[in-house]
């Protein structure tokens, strides 16, 4: 009850300084991938690969039909979203690499386990900061990993991808607001998915971002507003996309 009526009050002006327990927890192997599994539940139900998706066909009309596109994805977890990009090129006959970064140790075995070894992703592990890439990279995307991220390491990693991306970046995550709010607080207990996806999705929510927020961050890192899209989605994503 406490939780609740501390939830009710909440402000969503700022961006919530809480901590989430993915970040802060240490947990087995197994526990972990049960998490990952849950979650990449939770991307399927909400729609969350969509937009990126759909920025991918606006890349790819661009784009010769033989050019073989390298993509990054940073944060990738239990590698669902990298799946779903290796069977979007199979449809669109569009050639790619995919490589996943990840800072957790413990997804890199979890997302190999999870895809079939003919899809050839190369998974890693390490901070994007310090590392280093042995290929040009055409596309950097990274979802629902920002908000872990402080406004300061934002502005870091966008000039990261400014610098990396040789076409462009999209960074897909949510809008903070009470509706996503109070509806995933509920949503997952119904679904009874792992403690850490019942107690970190409404603070994910939370940590998140407004328009405004984006745009503060984008000045910050030296980026010109005219050549950023910052855009809304179904249901409550709000995501920063930069296409060369």
């Amino acid at each position: 009850m406490l939780f609740a009526s501390r939830a009710m009050g909440r402000s969503f002006a700022e961006r919530s300084l809480e901590t989430e327990l993915m970040d802060t927890e240490s947990v087995g192997l197994e526990d972990y991938r049960q998490c990952l599994q849950h979650l990449a539940q939770v991307n399927t139900l909400t729609l969350t690969h969509r937009p990126i998706l759909q920025w991918l066909d606006c890349v790819s009309g661009q784009l010769t039909p033989g050019h073989h596109l390298t993509v990054v994805d940073v944060g990738y977890g239990y590698g669902d979203l990298l799946r779903r990009i290796y069977a979007w090129s199979q449809r669109r006959g569009r050639p790619v690499d995919l490589i996943g970064v990840d800072l957790n140790p413990m997804s890199e075995p979890i997302a190999r386990a999870a895809t079939p070894v003919e899809l050839r992703i190369d998974y890693q592990t390490g901070n994007i900061f310090d590392f280093e890439l042995d290929r040009p990279v055409d596309l950097v995307i990274s979802s629902q990993t920002t908000h872990h991220l402080s406004n300061a390491e934002l502005v870091r990693f966008i000039i990261w991808m400014e610098r990396i991306a040789a076409r462009g970046w999209f960074i897909a995550d949510l809008h903070r607001h009470a509706i996503p709010f109070h509806a995933f607080r509920l949503l997952s207990r119904l679904a009874r998915w792992h403690r850490f996806v019942q107690h970190d999705g409404p603070i994910s929510v939370a940590r998140s971002f407004r328009r405004e927020d984006w745009e503060r961050i984008l000045e910050a890192a030296d980026t010109s507003p005219e050549a950023v899209s910052i855009s809304w989605h179904v249901p409550f994503r709000l995501c920063v996309s930069r296409l060369r």
